[in-house]
C-alpha cells in the first residue's frame, strides 16, 4: 500500500499499519486530534486516552455522543482500542526515526490519517431462515513524523 502523501526518508520517518482490527470512526476522530502534535505529546495524550483520564472531542461521528467533563467540552468518547493501536504505530515509527538517526525529542507529527480498510463480511442467522449482517470493519492508518527546524540546537 502507498502512501497519499510524498515524503522525504532524510528528514522524515514513516510507518503504516495495515487492516487493523479497531473502529475506523474512532481511529478517524483521534488522527484528527493528534494531526500536528509533537510526538511526546501526543503519546501522553493517547495514553490519558487509555487510562480514561482524558477523552476524544467527536466532530465528525458525534451523533448520540455525550458530552464530557470540562468546561466547554462537547460530544467526547475514550475509544481504548483504537487509541492502543495507534500509539503502538506512533512507537514504531519513533523507532524508525530513532534508527535513522533522527534527534526523537524534536519530532513531530507532519502527516496522520485513517483510511477504512477491507470488510470482512460476515452474518448472523435469524428465525424464519433469515439473516443480519454482521461485519468487521478494518482500517489503514499512516503516520509521517518530521523533524522540527530549530529544535534543541539544530
Amino acid at each position: 500500500m502507498r502512501y497519499s502523501v510524498e515524503s522525504d526518508p532524510e528528514s522524515m520517518a514513516r510507518a503504516q499499519a495495515i487492516e487493523l482490527n479497531v473502529s475506523p470512526k474512532h481511529s478517524i476522530e483521534i488522527c484528527r486530534e493528534l494531526r500536528g502534535m509533537e510526538l511526546k505529546m501526543a503519546k501522553q495524550y493517547l495514553e490519558d486516552v487509555i487510562d480514561l483520564k482524558r477523552p476524544v472531542p467527536f466532530k465528525r461521528f458525534k451523533r448520540c455522543v455525550s458530552h464530557r467533563k470540562g468546561k466547554g467540552f462537547g460530544p467526547g468518547r475514550y475509544p481504548q482500542k483504537a487509541a492502543k493501536s495507534i500509539l503502538k504505530l506512533l512507537n514504531d515509527c519513533e523507532s524508525n526515526a530513532e534508527y535513522s538517526g533522527m534527534n526523537t525529542d524534536a519530532l513531530w507529527i507532519r502527516h496522520l490519517r485513517a483510511h477504512r480498510g477491507r470488510i470482512n463480511r460476515g452474518s448472523m442467522p435469524r428465525a424464519h431462515g433469515r439473516a443480519t449482517d454482521w461485519d468487521h470493519y478494518t482500517v489503514n492508518i499512516e503516520i509521517i513524523l518530521e523533524e522540527r527546524e530549530g529544535k534543541n540546537g539544530q
